[in-house]
């Protein structure tokens, strides 16, 4: 059946149509994250946003309940049920809108709006630029599976380690995660042929998602250092 047609095995205009609906749902993703933020900037009390970074242990609870929130989107937003993919996708962006919560409030409050706006049009350069190299080029980029997945385990740990003995992991730190996420960008990009069926738009987007909104926290803290 067309709905579990793996995409490398769909027709050409299948396959067209998966590309299309899979990045039409990566912008309106983007579109509802900004939605969502704007919202919780405008009515999350100061007093709670600071909670949320100002203690020893309150950004590793953050951490930890994003982690598994998105574990359960992302299985959410594999399944066969169409709402419940799209079920997966909002809950996720949800999560991400709270999140960046703290960033945005300090970006904007040190640097001004302006900040977000270059770290934004940076993020979609580099994921036009990437997603332009994995798509023209031949090459297969899941060889890049084993480093995601190391530094994603590192980084981890590098989180939690410095929150806990209050490290500042500094610039080379945040260099390194744009690194790992313009890897994840071109692994998940070269998956979308060979991982996906034709039904897994949602599932799909929610990956590129994720890897996009990746790049732009860590693009984001580099601004915000320099401005420092």
């Amino acid at each position: 059946m067309y709905q579990n047609t793996l995409v490398a095995h769909s027709s050409e205009m299948e396959r067209a149509q998966f590309y299309k609906k899979t990045y039409t749902h990566v912008a309106m993703a983007v579109l509802a994250f900004i939605a969502v933020e704007s919202i919780l900037i405008s009515i999350v009390p100061q007093e709670f946003i600071f909670m949320m970074v100002g203690q020893k242990y309150s950004w590793l609870l953050v951490i930890g309940i994003f982690w598994l929130a998105a574990m359960l989107a992302n299985k959410w937003s594999l399944s066969q049920s169409k709402s419940t993919q799209y079920m997966g996708l909002g809950f996720y962006v949800l999560m991400e809108a709270v999140i960046f919560l703290p960033l945005i409030y300090i970006a904007v409050a040190q640097a001004g709006g302006h900040v977000i706006f270059q770290a934004a049009m940076l993020t979609v350069a580099m994921f036009a630029g990437l997603s332009g190299v994995a798509f023209t080029s031949k090459k297969d980029f899941s060889f890049l599976r084993t480093f995601i997945v190391m530094g994603g385990f590192i980084a981890i740990g590098l989180i939690v380690a410095g929150a806990i003995f209050g490290w500042n992991l500094g610039l080379w730190f945040s260099v390194g995660m744009v690194i790992l996420a313009s890897a994840s960008i071109l692994y998940e990009t070269s998956k979308l042929k060979n991982t996906y069926s034709t039904n897994q738009y949602v599932g799909a987007s929610l990956q590129l998602f994720a890897s996009v909104m990746l790049l732009f926290w860590y693009i984001l803290r580099i601004l915000m250092s320099r401005r420092s």
